[in-house]
């Protein structure tokens, strides 16, 4: 398959500078959320258990399912749960959406059962549909064996990095489902059994203003494990810490660090790829699904680079990718974005319908 690759120079190259930041984490990563772009990292690849971090896919997963306003009748799978827990008892009615405010604000291992066993059919397999989401959102090295985190002797636990964490929290804060729940405070909840109050465990929501969510965690063997997203100026940071005494005040002056240097820049609009030097495509439409935007230092704005790489492709189905968009730092590329083709044929039925709408209406 042969490519194109059209070079757009945005500005010409200086040098970047280098700054420097500390943590007291055995495992660290500071990424912009929007773009996936690593700001600073320690470790970041280093396999561990991540603890109750897990439950951000076991969360995502459940959202992911479309089952959210279903009534989920407690059952006795909830009986096997141990350690933190919501305390939900069998034959207690209640929504998925509720179990997942359980799940992400008290960290609730009896909610993870009840979760996974409701939208998998069964616990292992939804953890199944757990590892297959990680796949599919480029976690190359995670593995995950249950829906909580647990890693004691009867539980196998959840292995993961801080990087590939990061890219899991980057994916689910696209989620509007996902980031109301991470960032609610207070949850209060009337069933049929009891009525709760839950306060979210996560400190950052009240102790650091640009805070918009996150998720605790901690076992014996993973020691503290905290994942914390803030937004600031329209630029949006998560910072994933693995085994640190100290995560709260690391979160804070991380994501600090990130607004002080960083600033987000809109390289490429969706829905608005204009290459001079198509010429395969030229006839055709291309478009992103999402603005190209990444966090840049005021001296790296001035030493990036667009690289547009097109697949030459026959029979193109529409919202097909046929290439990508690297954004390019000296010579690195730090961030890209998928190109996708859009069906002429098929542009024009959905004006005709749009069209077909308005007429019925007179």
């Amino acid at each position: 398959m042969k490519k194109i690759v059209v070079i757009l120079c945005l500005l010409c190259l200086f040098p970047s500078p280098v700054w420097a930041l500390t943590d007291q984490a055995r495992s660290s990563i500071l990424v912009d959320t929007d773009s996936g772009r690593v700001l600073y990292s320690k470790n970041s690849n280093e396999v561990r258990s991540v603890a109750s971090i897990s439950k951000i896919m076991t969360a995502i997963v459940a959202i992911e399912s479309g089952k959210l306003k279903k009534t989920v009748t407690i059952d006795d799978v909830v009986l096997k749960a141990y350690g933190s827990g919501i305390y939900v008892k069998v034959g207690e009615k209640l929504t998925l959406e509720d179990l997942l405010y359980g799940l992400m604000l008290r960290s609730g291992n009896d909610a993870a059962l009840a979760i996974a066993d409701y939208v998998g059919g069964d616990v292992q397999k939804f953890v199944v549909k757990m590892n297959d989401k990680a796949s599919e959102i480029g976690m190359k090295n995670t593995i995950f064996h249950n829906p909580s985190g647990l890693d004691e002797e009867q539980e196998k636990g959840n292995f993961s990095t801080a990087s590939d964490m990061a890219k899991l929290t980057s994916y689910a804060m696209q989620n509007p489902t996902f980031r109301k729940i991470v960032g609610t405070k207070k949850y209060v909840l009337k069933t049929n059994k009891n009525t709760y109050v839950w306060y979210n465990k996560n400190k950052l929501l009240n102790t650091y203003e640009n805070t918009t969510g996150g998720k605790t965690g901690f076992t014996k063997k993973a020691r503290r494990t905290l994942v914390s997203t803030a937004s600031k100026n329209n630029l949006n940071l998560a910072v994933v810490t693995l085994d640190d005494g100290n995560d709260f005040v690391d979160h804070k002056n991380m994501h600090e660090y990130g607004f002080a240097n960083y600033k987000k820049y809109i390289l490429v609009e969706k829905n608005k790829l204009n290459m001079s030097e198509n010429h395969y495509y030229s006839d055709d439409i291309l478009y992103l699904k999402r603005d190209l935007s990444v966090a840049l230092t005021e001296s790296e704005k001035e030493n990036v680079r667009l690289v547009y790489q097109l697949n030459k492709k026959r029979n193109v189905q529409d919202q097909e990718q046929v290439g990508v968009v690297k954004v390019m730092l000296d010579d690195i590329a730090i961030v890209e974005s998928p190109i996708y083709f859009k069906d002429k044929s098929v542009v024009k039925k959905q004006k005709k319908g749009i069209w077909e709408w308005f007429r019925n209406l007179w």
